[in-house]
């Protein structure tokens, strides 16, 4: 029976939303299927549920009971009964279908009794979410106390009662059940330059080189330009929207060059009346390149602060950076650990794809490590390392001129004021690290001053503050080539005592499983010795992550069908494995077909503990490896995460050239992983 959290909102504007992808977050790294449901939405296409069916892999299966309109009806009608029926059915075709289901509240009337009886009639356990907003910490204590006793007296199961929004982060108030805080972080409801425009049905003047960012930065505050230039300089606050009649030629110019010296980071501007720009004005505001939006509207300074300033941002899936600003609020405030226990969740013993991801950003925040990013000038690093830093990752260094990057943070509206930055060409890091590798590479005929210009290389700076302390990991590879990124870590870092070669794996996320390649990355034909230390070592790594490993030393042949050199080598690689490692489930020589079909290895090697199940294969060559991995990526629709290195004594990864956001922020999380253990 699937597990059911139903929310109830206790107060406007609690932040429901947040909360319930939250939830749903957490339940994703406990079960294979979660499904989502509302018994009565806003309307029959609603944005939270859409955000939640694209991001947890959900069907076009119905999402809820009825919309408010039909909810009104019915209630005005007298037909309430017909109504919980209604919704009760769509419930269970939901629910059957998934081992767990966050159900998301009905705020209409803000009728109390009405979702306390359709959570008793799901079979569901309460999560109350009461909105804190400007609320001091006895009347918080109180609101909590009321919204559990209200939900208890209606026999409804409350497991959690969550404050959400509140000005500062308080002790949770004592109750029977845990109590959650959770602050206000203002840019979660802040409405997007381009939700204001569409609110107001602005034309855009201009947008900048980036029109998609300029449009996406958070409208924090209003300002009202009326003034002379210096009183509204002196009145800007950080990422307001100014707002000012088209005429004013010289606040136009004023707010640019104020957010493009670093003065004051603005939103926008919006010019007023109608009245089109100076084009002398407007030239010299784009050679500014602000990264600035501005708006036209047809109506007074007045109307148009009146009208904007009514409007919240909705979670959706056009707008990724403020789903993870939401994720991050809640993962750190919430103890989910604590919560899956009062919600009775157990982690399933199958590991999906969603679940693997998933995890991995769990484990990373449970010990957080301190990674460097040689790349950050890169706009994927640096949007990764936005999303990083907001759910708590990892801490993260960038290297990179700071100028440049605070720059770039600013133009794409990212926040990485937790980042450390440096430079390594004038770090006074540089001269120690000189000292180190020179000594290193002394018998290569390295010295100091050649050591003194290697080491302001972003990857071999990057490796030395892994190799010395200064980091626990390195990521890169965005922009560099593997051997740019791996070559420092070889000389550097070097191997683990006993392996005879570092090597690499992917962990490849089919639909309905998480299998692991290696080698297809590092080594071009490595010698049974060598495969046989790479077998080891991606059965560990898959085990590290979660994944059950039962290897299959893979070939053209299965068993002793075959013969030659390439066969006797996979021969004498899995009796090496399996004389180092007796407990490791090993076969080989053994077919791809043979490792993964049940029905094929009945009938090429019955009886094997490997063959049909396998979760580790190992490739005999590169060339092999990496065709396989591309053509299952490409074929199959998996997801390839890798590749990540294994056998180093201190953990560094390669990113592809072609690496998402997305990629950058697995790695890193894995990185933060492998540092857990070394």
């Amino acid at each position: 029976m699937a597990r059911i959290v139903y929310l109830v909102e206790h107060g406007p504007d609690s932040g429901k939303s947040a909360v319930a992808l939250g939830l749903a977050e957490l339940l994703s790294r406990k079960v294979p299927r979660i499904g989502v449901f509302r018994p009565v939405a806003p309307a029959s296409q609603d944005v939270l549920l859409e955000l939640l069916r694209s991001r947890y892999n959900i069907g076009d299966e119905r999402l809820y009971g009825v919309t408010y309109a039909e909810a009104s009806a019915m209630f005005a009608a007298g037909r309430s009964e017909e109504l919980v029926g209604l919704v009760v059915e769509h419930f269970r075709q939901v629910s059957q279908h998934h081992e767990a289901v966050v159900v998301i509240g009905t705020d209409i009337d803000d009728d109390l009794a009405f979702n306390a009886r359709l959570a008793n009639e799901f079979g569901a356990v309460v999560v109350s979410v009461v909105n804190g907003t400007g609320a001091d910490e006895p009347a918080l204590e109180s609101m909590a106390r009321q919204a559990f006793h209200a939900l208890s007296d209606l026999d409804a199961t409350v497991a959690a009662v969550v404050l959400n929004k509140t000005p500062a982060t308080v002790p949770p108030p004592k109750l029977p059940v845990p109590c959650f805080v959770i602050p206000e972080v203002p840019t979660i409801g802040a409405p997007t330059v381009a939700e204001v425009a569409a609110q107001l049905g602005a034309s855009v003047v201009t947008a900048g080189t980036d029109r998609d960012a300029a449009l996406g930065r958070d409208v924090l505050d209003y300002v009202v330009g009326a003034a002379q230039v210096p009183t509204v300089l002196s009145h800007l606050t950080p990422d307001c929207l100014l707002i000012t009649p088209g005429d004013r030629a010289d606040l136009l110019v004023a707010a640019g060059a104020a957010h493009a010296s670093g003065l004051m980071p603005l939103a926008g501007i919006v010019l007023t009346l109608g009245i089109a720009p100076d084009p002398a004005a407007l030239a010299l505001f784009e050679r500014l390149n602000p990264g600035l939006a501005v708006l036209s509207v047809p109506r007074a300074s007045y109307d148009t602060i009146a009208s904007s300033t009514r409007m919240e941002h909705r979670l959706s899936a056009a707008n990724p950076r403020k789903v993870e600003a939401a994720l991050g609020a809640f993962e750190s405030n919430v103890d989910t650990a604590a919560l899956a226990d009062v919600l009775e969740l157990t982690a399933s013993s199958r590991v999906t794809p969603l679940m693997f991801e998933y995890d991995l950003i769990d484990r990373a925040r449970a010990d957080r490590r301190r990674l460097v990013l040689p790349e950050g000038t890169e706009e994927r690093i640096l949007r990764a390392a936005d999303i990083l830093l907001r759910r708590g990752v990892a801490d993260l260094v960038l290297l990179g001129d700071p100028a440049v990057i605070r720059a770039k943070a600013r133009d794409l509206s990212l926040d990485l004021a937790a980042a450390s930055v440096v430079d390594p060409v004038s770090s006074p890091l540089r001269e120690e690290f000189a000292a180190v590798y020179r000594d290193l590479r002394a018998h290569k005929g390295v010295t100091f001053d050649l050591a003194h210009d290697v080491v302001a290389d972003v990857s071999y700076f990057g490796t030395l503050m892994v190799q010395l302390g200064h980091a626990d990991g390195m990521v890169s590879g965005a922009t560099h080539t593997t051997a740019a990124t791996i070559r420092p870590a070889f000389e550097i870092i070097k191997t683990v005592p006993g392996l005879s070669v570092a090597s690499s794996v992917f962990f490849m996320l089919l639909p309905d499983r998480v299998l692991v390649y290696g080698d297809c990355a590092v080594n071009p034909d490595p010698d049974a010795e060598q495969l046989a230390d790479i077998a080891l070592s991606s059965a560990d790594t898959a085990a590290r992550f979660g994944v059950t490993p039962r290897v299959a030393m893979l070939s053209y042949s299965t068993g002793t069908s075959g013969s030659g050199a390439d066969v006797t080598k996979v021969a004498e690689a899995t009796a090496i494995v399996r004389a180092r490692r007796p407990d490791l489930p090993v076969d080989g020589p053994i077919q791809y077909d043979a490792a993964i079909d049940p029905a094929v290895a009945a009938t090429k090697l019955p009886g094997s503990p490997v063959a049909g199940q396998a979760t580790v294969f190992v490739f005999p060559d590169l060339n092999t490896g990496n065709n396989t991995y591309k053509a299952v990526q490409r074929s199959a629709g998996a997801v390839a995460v890798g590749p990540v290195m294994q056998g180093l004594r201190k953990p560094v990864n390669d990113l592809s050239r072609g690496a998402t956001v997305k990629d950058i922020v697995n790695t890193v999380a894995i990185t933060a992983i492998q540092s857990q253990g070394s």
